[in-house]
């Protein structure tokens, strides 16, 4: 792609770097790379800012202004310092079905639309982009980028905006995530590259081979057969830590559980449309409980406490709870006396009913709930998304909320705990909901529900999960230095 002189004219004057994070597939390693390289970038004083052109997914943050945005762009941010912006994602795909998604541009949600009419119906995205990119350079003096998928499917190279046509216009440079896990990552690594146009090729500076386990020597020479196929240089291996995890990923190919086998089990259901599975994450920093992710009922019925996640078509996920049975298994654990917690969607779900007749938030139609909260939930037009804060007794934090649908609750009901000092959520005896995302930050909640679960032996630490997360982005930051060699990015961000 050919830019006009003039603006050949602006680079010159503005002396912003971008180095782009790219991934031999999705799931290779790109946000926790690039969110490692913000934090170790901006310990060495640069300023650098995250940006990831077109994001798909639905686990989204609200920035101060009311804008949804990629929590991985969020938490790359809070890596550099930042205070997290729409400009750092500008376009965000929200999934409801496996053909449609909500269009967020520039932090402001917007209609439904088919895959097949995504690039007719908002015309030239690419200007649009490009746009956002101009309004960065000069504001900060590194963009780190992160890439989507894998940045060479031939069949949307000439209009895939996150990938390689940003990198071209900044005049950037790349790195490439090979996930070892997967297997295959000679084939990976070395394919990835020699698919890219020869003028992409030259802008890399090296790949990074993710998430290795095992005896390191059993990979000695990978480097030299890199070599053989292609002139982008290994720059090293990183270990998979999985201590190291400030968020966790979209997918559930692989459901990660944390905590000792022997103790109490606490099951997320990984609803097909599940949004915001962040929400999990402060549990991994708890002892005496085991948290894991399931679709089983045979799961569910040994667990102590339930949750019911957010989703991004309600109404669908309530459906397929019931054709997999799970719903009948969630009413005998909470009459058993198992709490059972709902977040948005999944707070949805515990009412008696949800209706949304033009489908406005995915599948239309009304629908009988769980029933297990006295709330109806009617969907309209109104999008909420805006940051609160959360109090619960003496602890206070900040939370979040984006959701459609208005929910109607009884004159007279509990409320769980208070945002931005009004009442919010409801909860009748162990069956809690919210609207809220972030509701387990604070550990008072956490040892609140472990105590109403029974589960004496749970142990939560004082510090709250933003807390934790300063000490992982240091500790990213440091196991980049420890396994990579740098000069290569340190070279050309100083030139």
């Amino acid at each position: 792609m050919a830019f006009p002189q003039d603006f050949v004219s602006f680079l010159l004057s503005v002396s912003m770097k971008s180095l782009s994070i790219l991934g031999t597939s999705s799931d290779a390693g790109k946000s926790w790379i690039a969110t490692a390289l913000c934090a170790l970038l901006h310990r060495k004083g640069y300023k650098i800012a995250p940006f990831k052109a077109q994001n798909m997914s639905n686990n989204a943050y609200v920035t101060l202004e009311g804008g949804e945005i990629g929590r991985a762009q969020a938490v790359q941010a809070e890596a550099c310092g930042l205070r997290p912006i729409a400009e750092m994602n500008p376009i965000l795909l929200k999934p409801s079905s496996d053909t449609a998604s909500q269009i967020v541009f520039r932090g402001v949600p917007g209609l439904h639309i088919e895959a097949g009419n995504y690039y007719k119906t908002l015309g030239n995205l690419w200007e649009k982009v490009a746009e956002i990119i101009d309004w960065w350079r000069p504001r900060c003096d590194v963009l780190l980028m992160e890439g989507a998928g894998s940045p060479v499917e031939l069949n949307l190279m000439d209009r895939d905006l996150a990938n390689l046509l940003p990198i071209e216009y900044t005049d950037g440079r790349w790195l490439l995530a090979c996930d070892i896990e997967r297997g295959g990552v000679f084939a990976q690594g070395i394919g990835t590259v020699q698919l890219m146009p020869e003028a992409s090729r030259k802008r890399g500076l090296g790949l990074v081979i993710n998430k290795f386990r095992g005896d390191p020597k059993l990979f000695a020479g990978a480097e030299a057969h890199f070599a053989k196929h292609i002139e982008v240089p290994m720059l090293g291996t990183l270990p998979m830590r999985y201590d190291l995890q400030p968020e966790m990923e979209d997918g559930f190919s692989k459901p990660p559980e944390f905590g000792h086998p022997e103790d109490p089990l606490l099951c997320w259901i990984a609803l097909p449309r599940v949004s915001n599975t962040s929400d999990a994450q402060p549990w991994t920093l708890d002892r005496g409980i085991r948290m894991q992710w399931t679709r089983s009922a045979e799961d569910l019925r040994k667990a102590r406490i339930i949750v019911l996640p957010g989703s991004k078509n309600t109404i669908a996920d309530l459906v397929w709870l019931r054709q997999e049975g799970l719903d009948q298994v969630i009413l005998e654990r909470a009459a058993a006396g198992v709490p059972v917690i709902g977040l948005c969607g999944g707070y949805q779900m515990l009412g008696q009913s949800i209706s949304d007749p033009d489908g406005i938030a995915g599948n239309a139609g009304s629908i009988e709930g769980l029933g297990l909260l006295p709330l109806h939930t009617h969907y309209n037009t109104e999008k909420r998304v805006q940051q609160v804060q959360a109090r619960w007794k003496e602890n206070e934090w900040q939370a979040y909320e984006i959701h459609m649908g208005h929910t109607e609750l009884p004159e007279h009901y509990s409320p769980l705990l208070r945002a931005d000092n009004q009442p919010e959520g409801i909860r009748q005896d162990k069956i809690w909901g919210s609207y809220l995302h972030g509701l387990f930050e604070a550990p008072e909640v956490r040892r609140a529900l472990a105590r109403a679960a029974g589960i004496d032996r749970h142990q939560a630490p004082e510090r709250n999960w933003h807390s934790h997360k300063a000490e992982l982005y240091d500790q990213m930051a440091d196991c980049l230095e420890h396994y990579l060699r740098l000069e290569n990015i340190y070279r050309y961000l100083d030139s």
